[in-house]
Order: C-alpha cells, then structure tokens, then sequence
C-alpha cells in the first residue's frame, strides 16, 4: 500500500457521564483513520470545553486534561489532512461563538464547492481561522436568518457539496448528518448507564463501539439528520430523525478496500470477510503456479489468505513489519528512499529466496513503493515475483475526503498495465476487476462510489470540474 492517505475520523458521545473518556476510547480505536491530530469538545450543558493538538490520541490526552473535559456530551476528531494544512489552527473540533450561544463541530470528508463557498462568505464579511472546508459550516451558520440551530444547521448544509459526516455539539443538543451520497461510513450505537438511563453514540467505524461496551444500532441513512436532546433537561434522549436530504447513496468502495479497521462492519458489509473474498475473486481472475503467497503487511494480509484459500498454495508471512516505526522525511536519494521501505517491511531470506511467489497488495498509487517491495524481495533471493492487487487500477483522484495525488502521479492513469509492470520490476502483474471488487463487497445491487478506478463523480459539481 501506497501514498493514500487516512481519512478523518468522527465520533459523538450523549448523555454518559464523563462523555468525553467515551470520546477518547472511541479515537484511539480509530487511530487508524488519522495521526496528524485529535481533539475533544465536551459540553456540561453551560459550557463548551475544547481540548485539541496536533499528534496521537494517548500523547494529547492525559488523565488531567481529560478530567477539564466534563459533561454528558462529547465529540471527537481524529484528522489526516485531506483539506487544510497540517497545524493546530486545523485541528478539529472547531470552536465558536455566535448569536445562539457556543458550538463545536467535527467533519469526515470534503466539501467539493468549499473553495466557492468560502470566496463568497469572505465577500459577506466572514473572517476565517483555518484553512479548513469544514469552517465554511460556522460561518454559514452565523449568517443564516433561521431561529433555531436545527433551522440553521439545514440552512448550512444546502449551501454545500462533497462528502461530509459532520457532528455538532452545542451546549445542550448533539447533531449527526449524513451527506446525501452516504460517501464516509457514520454508525449509531446505545450504551446503557448505570442509573438505567440510554446514552448514544455515533462514530466513524463499528470497532469504536466494540471498544467502549456499545450496541451498534444502525448506520444513519445517506441525507438524515440524527438531533440529540434531552440529556440536560431529563427528558427523553431518543434522537430524533430527519431526512434532511433525498438520498442517493454511493457508498465510498474504497473503504472496504483499505481505510476501514477488518474489524469493523461498514456499509452493511463486515471489511474482514470482504477483504478476503477479494483475495477469492483475484485467484479466480488470476490463475498462477508459485510455491507461496505472501501479503504486504498489513493491508493485503486479509486478500492473501484469500487468494490462498482459493489458489491452494501455500500462506507465508514472507515480509515482516515493523510497527513502531513513524513518519520520516522526504529522503532526496534513492538509496534514502530504499532505507524507508526497509525500516517497515523486511523480507524472511530464508523463507522465499529461491521461490517463486505471489505477492498480494491492495492498490498501485506511484508505483515507487512497490517497485521498492519487488527489489528488496530479489535481493533476498525471489526467483520469480508475481504481483497482485486487490483492487482495480487506480486512475484518477479522490475529492471527496482522500488525500490523494492529482492524476499525472497516478501510474496506472499514464501507462498500460505491461508498463507499469516492467516499471515495478514484477515478472507479473494482475489487479481484480471491477466486477470482482463489487462481487466481493457482496453490494452488486448498490451503486458504488468507484470514481478512483472509473472516474465517474457522484456530485455534479466535481462532474463540472
């Protein structure tokens, strides 16, 4: 796996005392999702605390700055930037104050129009913080001549465009919202309190539910608006549903592919099991003879064992990653460049020198990666190397909440299969179908968001780009 980017991660806590331990729990399951920087906003019905900086959940939360965090309510953010740059004044929650009182907000995705959106606001006279799309929803908000915040936050939202699972926190009320294509994944989850009472909680994945003790209930629907209320005021803290927007769901195929933890169940599907029916699907499209298969790690592990299971031939953890390894600078010389990819992967000489291997990766973004995989692989004695993608060729860029390269550095979108092989080095290579991908998912009645693999654009203004 290659130069993509982790999406955002999102995640809302109501009505649990100390909702915002929930928070931090629900962040550190979704880590994954982004590592650039967390923040937590947590209300106690008078007030809205935010805490937020640039690094990994456990190193910015300690007990002390969690213990400031009090109150029933709470939202979290995990960001990989994907719009914005990477600084503190782009971390999320974002704060403000306004005509209504305090809010706080958090975004997965991209709003496409965001760059349209933000010229005209700063032609009404908004001043903004940040470099991010998702300050465009403040200003909006502000500016609506609605009365209520639900009024506003609809107000806002017709404005814009893209993929967005926004959550809103104010100080007594928590909202969570959909786009109408359903592009990220947003789940709802009960726990239940001690006192008898049901808190709720939104987020991002599945896995954040399993690791705080929550029931997943349901995904909320492409275009609905949950409203969280109640929690201060003893009353009923069922949320309340409204379809703000006439859905049309294109679910993000992606996410199944790569970005979501195996553990979790996105899109009514579990990602484990459909990462290895890809593997299935790859050994039916690509029939080979090889003494084993070995995945990169650890994002082809899952298709390997597929394409094993289906193939006959043997599984071998023939490359082993190093996990504790972190980011490093952009080196200058290949030799650097070589250095990064074996500070993280390392190949078992003795295992496939001398063996002809399958080699099983999810996607081809640069090549550079992959042709650094297949070189240190000959160097530890691999005589034949044959290269496998879980997923179809990637030829064009993501908008809606990647952080991906514009078409030139996409090598599949600039050269034939036969010369990107020769380019990676491989004696073979193969990628799944379309078709397969859609098969493997088990979604062949959806209608999928593949516009990396097919560049068709979901929202009509990328289509006008």
């Amino acid at each position: 796996m290659e130069s993509w980017n982790e999406e955002c991660a999102v995640v809302g806590v109501y009505n649990v005392n100390n909702a915002s331990v929930l928070s931090y729990y629900s962040l550190f399951a979704m880590q994954h999702r982004g590592q650039e920087a967390s923040g937590i906003a947590a209300s106690n019905g008078t007030k809205i605390t935010t805490i937020k900086n640039t690094g990994l959940v456990t190193k910015i939360f300690t007990q002390r700055q969690l213990d400031k965090l009090q109150g029933r309510s709470s939202i979290g953010h995990n960001r990989y930037s994907t719009a914005g740059e990477d600084s503190i004044n782009d971390a999320q929650p974002i704060f403000a104050r306004y005509e209504l009182g305090e809010m706080a907000i958090v975004h997965n995705g991209n709003l496409t129009n965001a760059k349209a959106v933000r010229k005209k606001l700063i032609e009404n006279g908004a001043i903004f913080q940040s470099h991010l799309d998702t300050e465009n929803l403040i200003h909006l908000i502000a500016q609506s001549k609605k009365q209520s915040l639900t009024d506003r936050i609809i107000d806002a939202l017709k404005c814009v465009d893209g993929a967005y699972c926004f959550i809103f926190l104010s100080r007594t009320k928590m909202f969570a919202i959909r786009d109408r294509y359903g592009l990220r994944p947003l789940s709802l989850g009960k726990i239940q309190n001690e006192d008898g009472s049901t808190g709720y909680v939104v987020a991002s994945e599945s896995c954040a539910f399993d690791l705080i003790g929550a029931e997943f209930v349901r995904e909320i629907k492409a275009g609905e608006m949950l409203i969280f209320d109640g929690a201060y005021a003893l009353k009923d803290t069922q949320p309340k549903s409204i379809q703000v927007f006439e859905p049309n769901p294109h679910p993000c195929v992606f996410e199944h592919v790569y970005f979501a933890r195996p553990d979790s169940n996105i899109f009514g599907s579990n990602v484990y099991k459909a990462r290895k029916q890809m593997g299935i699907e790859l050994a039916r499209e690509h029939k080979i003879k090889a003494d084993m298969v070995i995945p990169v790690p650890d994002s082809g592990v899952a298709a390997a064992l597929g394409y094993s299971k289906q193939s006959g031939i043997d599984f071998e953890l023939g490359i082993i990653r190093n996990h504790y390894v972190g980011r490093t600078f952009i080196e200058p010389t290949q030799q650097e460049r070589e250095l990064k990819v074996r500070l993280k992967l390392n190949p078992i000489r003795e295992l496939i020198a001398d063996k002809d291997i399958i080699v099983i990766d999810d996607s081809v973004v640069r090549g550079t990666t992959s042709r650094q995989i297949i070189r240190i692989l000959r160097q530890a004695g691999a005589r034949k190397i044959h290269l496998l993608i879980s997923s179809p060729p990637t030829i064009s860029p993501c908008f809606y909440g990647v952080d991906t390269p514009h078409k030139e550095p996409l090598i599949c979108a600039n050269k034939s299969i036969e010369d990107v092989r020769k380019y990676i080095g491989a004696d073979s290579l193969g990628f799944l179908s379309i078709e397969g991908l859609v098969r493997s998912i088990g979604g062949e009645n959806k209608s999928w968001c593949k516009a990396c693999f097919d560049e068709n654009y979901i929202d009509e203004y990328t289509r006008g780009l």
